[in-house]
């Protein structure tokens, strides 16, 4: 199966305290067999890196306005006159604070957009297709 992927390497922070912030590289990730998510590999000083997937529509409407709840949350904020934006992600292994480049998540989600459009990523699984053939028996 043909799949198309979207990459961006970028650089995020970790937020431990308003004051203190370390720097944590990182992959977005998009893939046009999973359009409705996006993935985010955080390459930390531990051997395995750590992988989290969720909805992309929820980090458009993040990059404008605060969304999310439960695991995934994410909101705009300007940090030293940037503007970035805020992801808080829970897990049981316990919870991060990250801060993205708003300029950079947008530019890559615009790529990502252009790739599937909002509205068609139903038809990259080809569910409307193996529908009609469903239907049509």
């Amino acid at each position: 199966m043909h799949y198309t992927v979207v990459e961006r390497e970028l650089e995020l922070k970790l937020v431990l305290s308003p004051e203190r912030r370390i720097p944590v590289p990182a992959r977005l990730s998009y893939r046009t067999d999973d359009p409705y998510a996006v993935h985010i590999t955080f390459h930390t000083n531990s051997e395995n890196p750590v992988y989290w997937t969720f909805s992309r529509d929820l980090l458009v409407e993040g990059v404008f306005r605060a969304c999310g709840h439960g695991d995934v949350r994410v909101w705009p904020t300007k940090s030293e006159g940037r503007s970035v934006v805020l992801m808080a992600l829970s897990s049981p292994d316990g919870d991060a604070l990250l801060e993205a480049p708003a300029a950079q998540v947008s530019a890559w989600l615009e790529r990502t957009l252009r790739v599937v459009p909002p509205g068609t990523e139903g038809e990259q699984l080809g569910i409307d297709d193996a529908l009609d053939q469903l239907l049509a028996r």
